[in-house]
């Protein structure tokens, strides 16, 4: 028939609005949801899930030395893989979490923990985001004083005020 619409029941938008509607709920659901990127391979896990829960903690907290800005427990890395069996084989033999982590330390160094500990050489660091907010609310704060002072608009004088009165009557 010509002239004849076919009416599919989609409005205006046809059946794409709502496939993308459904598509960007999608991507925003994955976003929004963490996703568990561990790298621990499955013959590196213990057996004890106690024990187990303890040398994900520990490895969360270390960081890969050659990725830098991962954890041991995130990187896929050769040297993340033998940090991932050294602490588990500590804990094995039955340190705690803390002597596991000196001996981490001892062996790389205060770099190797994502969260450094507070010590007299790591003041600096730990001080210095309270140091920036107190500057900055401090030049805000003398900033807006000084504007405040320099925008105050002065009172005009008798005979300033007839003069001008006397150029908007002309």
């Amino acid at each position: 028939m010509l002239g004849a619409t076919r009416n599919t029941g989609h409005g205006r938008t046809g059946g794409r609005g709502k496939s993308w509607l459904q598509a960007a709920l999608l991507l925003l659901s994955l976003l929004l949801s963490p996703l568990a990127a561990h790298a621990v391979n499955p013959d590196e896990i213990l057996a004890d899930p106690v024990l187990e829960e303890r040398a994900r903690g520990l490895s969360a907290q270390l960081r890969c030395m050659v990725c830098q800005n991962q954890s041991i427990d995130d990187s896929n890395a050769e040297l993340a893989r033998d940090l991932r069996l050294l602490v588990r084989d500590r804990i094995v033999k039955g340190e705690t979490d803390e002597q596991v982590i000196d001996y981490v330390v001892s062996r790389y160094g205060e770099f190797v923990l994502l969260k450094p500990r507070f010590s007299t050489r790591t003041l600096l660091l730990w001080s210095a985001p309270v140091v920036l907010a107190v500057a900055g609310a401090s030049a805000m704060f003398l900033f807006t004083r000084r504007r405040q002072k320099a925008g105050a608009i002065a009172k005009l004088s008798d005979e300033e005020e007839a003069r001008l009165k006397a150029l908007l009557d002309e």
